[in-house]
């Protein structure tokens, strides 16, 4: 459960973070199932796929830079997302009767992960209600300055979502625009492996590249009431595909 100051701060900033969430198994079955379904779907790409999936300008051996759905496709990771805690913290955030409708696991790998421009969810997402969208981003390693942890602006989340331009080269990389951006600080959010950042679909963040030689591998739980509809998802998300819990 979230204290009050806890509470406090979320409402304030748009994120929180959480140290010492999951357990040391908890966190090691979850690697250990990454690396199994990781090399399966490496082996099983299209060309068009690797395209998608694969980090860029990293040669013919490219790794992996995401995988997406692990919730709804691997029993590890619906195991992760049934832990009682995961549902009191949601429904302390946004009310009863929650499901994730979208997952995603970030591979961040060493000295190739990519940096992501600042962006808010919500653009991808669309809900009926954007103030009841929240993600639950768990560091299955242990996310720094220098392996690309996530940066938010603070209180960003309440300007409301804002129109997203994409780099011409880039047509799904769609981020805020420069001149809405540099109007706030971003701030570092590291978080220790096992720990959890939640933050509001509004709230503007980003990640920076992984120059270092550790991975930044994470799994990121897209949260919305039971119900509830994107309206114009940038991605197909299917509306008949949710895990309540």
């Amino acid at each position: 459960m979230l204290t009050a100051q806890q509470l406090e701060q979320f409402q304030q900033d748009g994120h929180l973070t959480v140290d010492e969430f999951f357990s040391t198994d908890q966190i090691k079955s979850a690697l250990k199932d990454i690396d199994v379904w990781g090399q399966e779907t490496r082996d099983n790409l299209s060309v068009v796929e690797k395209s998608w999936y694969l980090e860029k300008d990293a040669g013919e051996d490219a790794p992996l830079r995401k995988l997406d759905d692990p919730v709804f496709q691997r029993p590890v990771f619906q195991q992760l997302a049934q832990v009682p805690p995961v549902k009191q913290v949601i429904e302390q955030l946004i009310g009863p009767d929650v499901c994730i409708f979208f997952s995603q696991v970030f591979m961040k790998p060493a000295h190739h992960g990519g940096p992501k421009p600042i962006h808010q969810d919500n653009y991808y997402f669309d809900p009926t209600d954007h103030q009841r969208q929240v993600t639950l981003w768990v560091a299955l390693d242990a996310a720094t300055t220098e392996n690309g942890c996530l940066f938010f602006a603070n209180g960003s989340h309440r300007v409301g979502v804002v129109e997203h331009v994409a780099p011409v080269d880039e047509p799904f990389n769609l981020q805020v625009p420069s001149s809405l951006a540099q109007q706030y600080e971003m701030t570092a959010a590291p978080v220790p492996q096992g720990g959890i950042s939640i933050h509001h679909g509004n709230v503007f963040h980003q990640s920076s590249a992984n120059r270092s030689d550790f991975p930044r591998r994470a799994v990121a739980m897209h949260f919305i009431p039971q119900g509830m509809q994107l309206l114009k998802p940038t991605l197909a998300y299917d509306d008949d595909v949710r895990f309540n819990l």
